[in-house]
């Protein structure tokens, strides 16, 4: 148990982007949770286990077993290091071998999945292989970051820190996968700046916000199941990417203005900078989860993106939909209409 850890924590510098996406704009800002110790991901790591821990729910020393992409994994591995808790993740077979390197140097025990569910994808079979794994052992737990509130809980200091670095905020960007982040930043804004615009960024082919789900080849944005932290009462739009779009964002961020980072990054930075562009004057910020390292035999690797075709040129602009369920969207979107696809009132 290491409880200094916790003192890294959050704190994260705030950068002004004005880099060219593609078109100029007059600027947003970005929380670089990058530069944060375990990333973005260890503030809902430490709030779920503190939670766990204080119900009783969670035992001192116990294992903690979860299903992720990767970003949460380093997270929770952050986590369970300050908090006495061995880490057990669910990965798969296309988790970047970086990210399984790093996520083992930090201590973490990797269970891989090697072939996708036929149609939940690989988050369905990692899921399936999650509950095998805890009935193997015994006093596990799995802290279920799609719908623990407590994970949007652990956002709540981020908001605050925008609030003491910012006089004014008018639109908050924030990608979506958990719905942690959003709702939990968002929601706390909101009790300060109850005029705060919310502008959800999904992944073509997600299931999030309506539409079916398709192969993805963007980890950690979007979904393929229903997390049910996902506030949709929230959100005042919401914009699709894909992964075109993305990889020239996150690329002219590394060139032009060295800040960068992942699929998450270059989507929220895109909207960003069109709202911006579309509304000067407002105070657009957003969150970069993480940084370029993992992906740098991925995004910024030409080999990967030619072979997947993803060096075309991206759209400069979103197509307006009026729903979302009508059709698969196969390019940059948005629709101003949000409603939760399970139909569960908000």
């Amino acid at each position: 148990m290491r409880p200094e850890l916790l003192d890294l924590v959050g704190g994260t510098p705030l950068a002004r982007v004005t880099t060219p996406l593609p078109h100029q704009h007059t600027g947003f800002w970005a929380k670089l949770e990058c530069l944060g110790a375990g990333g973005m991901k260890a503030r809902a790591a430490v709030s779920m286990l503190m939670a766990a821990r204080t119900d009783g729910r969670l035992a001192p020393g116990a294992p903690v077993v979860e299903s992720t992409s990767g970003t949460l994994g380093l997270g929770l591995a952050f986590a369970g290091q300050a908090l006495g808790h061995p880490v057990v993740l669910v990965v798969d077979d296309e988790l970047e071998p970086v990210m399984r390197a790093l996520l083992t140097a930090h201590g973490a025990r990797l269970e891989v999945v090697t072939r996708p569910h036929p149609t939940g994808g690989w988050q369905r079979a990692r899921l399936d292989r999650l509950h095998a794994v805890l009935a193997e052992i015994p006093g596990a737990h799995w802290p279920d970051q799609y719908n623990n509130p407590a994970n949007p809980t652990g956002y709540a200091a981020l908001a605050r820190e925008l609030l003491d670095q910012l006089d004014h905020i008018d639109v908050l960007v924030c990608s979506v996968g958990t719905g942690g982040h959003s709702a939990g930043v968002a929601g706390e804004l909101r009790r300060h700046r109850p005029d705060l615009r919310l502008i959800g960024v999904d992944a073509v082919g997600s299931t999030i916000f309506g539409q079916p789900a398709l192969p993805r080849v963007m980890r950690g944005l979007g979904s393929s199941i229903h997390p049910r932290n996902v506030a949709y009462r929230e959100f005042d739009e919401v914009h699709w990417l894909g992964p075109v779009e993305v990889v020239a964002a996150c690329r002219a961020l590394a060139r032009d203005g060295f800040v960068s980072g992942g699929w998450s990054t270059g989507a929220v930075a895109t909207v960003a900078a069109w709202v911006a562009r579309v509304e000067p004057g407002a105070v657009v910020v957003t969150v970069f989860p993480d940084g370029v390292h993992r992906y740098l035999e991925t995004i910024f690797d030409d080999g990967f993106c030619q072979a997947r075709g993803l060096l075309g040129r991206p759209s400069d602009h979103p197509v307006e939909v009026a729903d979302p369920a009508a059709a698969p969207l196969s390019r940059w979107s948005r629709c101003t209409t949000v409603t939760d696809p399970l139909g569960v009132p908000a």
